[in-house]
């Protein structure tokens, strides 16, 4: 396994960003602390120079794992299971976009709020139909690109779709799409989850990416999570992708991500010298 940090290519309102701001000062700092990838969180492809993008992350010799997309829902409101339909359209033409870049870096596309919450005068049934399909016809066009999908379970308090590892199983198995699987984040487990760790073993190779904060949102480190158990059963489920900081940036951006390498990082080398 190796480590990477998210780090925003736009300007967000989201808070769990680990690092924004200069993009090029902050993945040499990235690559300076000792991370190996960077998770780029992406609003909309179409605002990048997807040529010099590749180039600059290149340069420091960093991989990108994955492609975050939650901003077009939490700076445009686009999701999937909107009543309006051409509010659906438009995220599911959004997500088609990130295929190309995704596929460039061989990253994942993270399907996070995008996929939406249950509105008022929507039911379960009405939603979970709307985000079935709109997975389908992404999956779809990202299959011939070898570019996967992986959804993130999120807990009850930020959307009432998916919350879980057993309803994002259930949701892979009725998306029915060999290139989507599960990005499975410690924060929302601990919430979420009887045991983290059991709940890993469940998910197995459907595990597509992997995302680590500690209970309190802060970096792995900070509060109770027993991340040397969590990272020894990510590695006995057979995941040997990337493990991708996502926390809350404090006590400050730079103090976070290198806290978050120095808890981690000699785990999964203790985890790698044992196999």
């Amino acid at each position: 396994m190796k480590l990477s940090i998210v780090l925003s290519t736009q300007p967000t309102h989201f808070q769990a960003v680990s690092l924004s701001g200069s993009l090029e000062n902050n993945l040499k700092k990235i690559a300076d602390w000792g991370y190996q990838g960077v998770e780029l969180a992406i609003r909309d492809p179409n605002l990048l120079d997807a040529v010099a993008l590749h180039r600059l992350v290149q340069s420091y010799g960093l991989e990108v794992p994955a492609i975050g997309t939650g901003q077009a829902w939490n700076e445009e409101g686009l999701s999937f299971t909107d009543p309006i339909p051409d509010v659906r359209s438009a995220a599911v033409k959004r997500i088609q976009s990130h295929i190309p870049l995704a596929a460039q870096f061989n990253a994942v596309i993270i399907i996070g709020l995008v996929r939406g919450i249950i509105k008022p005068g929507v039911d379960q049934a009405l939603a979970m139909a709307w985000l079935t399909e709109a997975l389908q016809q992404c999956c779809r066009a990202a299959r011939f690109a070898g570019v996967r999908l992986a959804l993130e379970p999120i807990n009850r308090y930020e959307t009432t779709l998916i919350n879980s590892v057993e309803q994002g199983l259930e949701l892979v198995k009725a998306v029915g799409e060999d290139n989507f699987g599960l990005l499975l984040d410690t924060f929302h487990m601990n919430i979420e989850e009887t045991s983290i760790e059991e709940s890993i073993q469940q998910c197995g190779k459907h595990i597509y990416h992997f995302h680590a904060a500690d209970s309190n949102r802060a970096y792995p480190g900070a509060g109770h999570l027993d991340f040397r158990s969590i990272l020894q059963s990510l590695n006995t489920a057979g995941y040997r992708g990337f493990v991708s900081g996502e926390f809350m940036p404090k006590p400050e951006a730079d103090t976070a991500a290198k806290m978050s390498i120095a808890t981690l990082q000699p785990i999964l080398k203790s985890i790698s010298e044992s196999l």
